[in-house]
This record gives C-alpha cells, structure tokens and sequence, in this order.
C-alpha cells in the first residue's frame, strides 16, 4: 500500500462538477503512481434509483479515466469484497476497516470508511488474482482450472 484515501466532493456545487473532480484526482493519481491496473466496486441494487444513477455515473468517469491510460481495470461486487476481506458477504464497513488494518498493519483508521472500502477492493482484486466480473467466465470452466493448478491434478 502506498497511499489510500477519499475525494472530497461535499462542496462542489453540482453533479458535474463533482464527476469533472473524480476525473481529474484519479487521471492524477494513475500519473502519479503508474498502476498496472484498477479495480473498482461493481455497481448495486439500490432503493434510492437517483442515488444509484449518481453512483453509476461516478463509476463510469473512474472508469473513463482508466480507458484513457490504456489501463485495465476490473469490477467486484460489494458481497464478494466484503468476503475476500473478513469471510463474510454481509460485514459492516467497520468490520471491513478493522480486517484491512490487521491484514496491513496501519496504525490509524481513516476519518471517512470509503477509503478503506477502496482499499478493500484493492485487496480483493490481488486475493481475484485480477479475475473479477468481466473476466470470471473466460476462467471459471474445469478445463481452465486445470490448466491454472497443475499441481492439484490428481491423475494417477
């Protein structure tokens, strides 16, 4: 781990511009650090459908800002992160910040949770070994699970 942490959007004055910010922190944050790749919380069901649609759009543009470094990226729900992390699909936040600490051992919670909940997907796409949504199909047939565990074939 080399930095973790949110995007403040609280006081931008519009939805626009708060997908313009997302845009330009994480096309930053990839020349910065020059990742390999990006992972990224799947979108969800929701009972909010306006709240959704914000959220989708906000993926969308984090993901844009990937296509646009020809970086890879991957999706993961949030029940399969959660269970990467601490074992179970229904953990709170808080169980989940609590795991990652542990597991990387950083002395501080962060003030908001959505940096851990990043970092959780981060973690989550190294255990995935990059195989999440978009690509557990090309990789989940037996033929391709023996071709990728040859030491766990058991021919006699």
């Amino acid at each position: 781990m080399l930095n973790f942490g949110i995007i403040q959007l609280n006081k931008l004055p519009s939805h626009p511009d708060k997908l313009k910010r997302i845009f330009e922190r994480l096309d930053g944050i990839i020349k910065e650090y020059k990742p390999d790749e990006m992972a990224i919380e799947a979108p969800f069901f929701g009972k909010n459908v306006q709240s959704m649609l914000k959220l989708g759009r906000a993926q969308g543009v984090a993901i844009a800002a990937a296509i646009s470094h020809n970086l890879p990226f991957e999706e993961y729900s949030p029940r399969r992160i959660k269970q990467a992390i601490t074992g179970s699909g229904a953990s709170s936040k808080e169980q989940v910040a609590i795991m990652l600490q542990q597991l990387l051992n950083f002395d501080d919670l962060p003030k908001y949770l959505d940096a851990t909940d990043g970092l959780a997907v981060a973690v989550c796409h190294h255990y995935s070994k990059g195989i999440g949504e978009h690509n557990k199909s090309k990789n989940s047939s037996w033929g391709s699970f023996i071709k990728n565990n040859p030491d766990r074939n058991m021919t006699k």
